[in-house]
């Protein structure tokens, strides 16, 4: 079973414009994940990053769609009580170009052992790690289908 972290944008690609293939096929590959997350087949990390990205997200159904689902899937949390630690290891990400909210999930997802950072942001997909693999929703999708 791989233990995975969702950025806010994987997040919030369902509720993007449809209209782009490309943002149908990762909106569908993440609804996907999120059914393998409800099936207890991934284990799913958040963070305090990701809370508050979400707690600022200016459409309240949204916001409140998101923190339903996290709060009755995560499989682990990092907290602020780790915010040094992570902010440690997001500033040495950062070094590299990466946005400093986007590094702490990061960060998070490196600290809580994930295998898999997924994300629809092609800036930040860039960015690779030993210690994690930074893969779109389809692409994790694909993966799994292929083990």
């Amino acid at each position: 079973m791989y233990r995975i972290y969702l950025d806010m944008c994987c997040y919030n690609r369902p509720y993007d414009d449809q209209s782009q293939i490309r943002v149908a096929m990762e909106a569908q590959a993440k609804l996907h994940i999120q059914d393998m997350i409800r099936e207890k087949k991934l284990e799913l990390i958040i963070s305090y990053m990701l809370r508050y990205e979400c707690g600022n997200n200016p459409f309240p159904m949204r916001r409140a769609a998101i923190f339903d689902f996290i709060d009755r899937n995560a499989f682990g949390y990092v907290g602020e009580e780790r915010k040094t630690i992570i902010e440690e290891k997001a500033a040495e990400i950062m070094k590299a170009g990466i946005k400093f909210k986007d590094a702490c999930h990061v960060a998070s997802a490196i600290y809580a052992g994930c295998e898999y950072f997924i994300s629809t942001d092609k800036r930040l997909l860039k960015y690779q790690a030993k210690e994690i693999k930074l893969v779109t929703p389809i692409e994790f999708v694909v993966g799994m289908e292929e083990d």
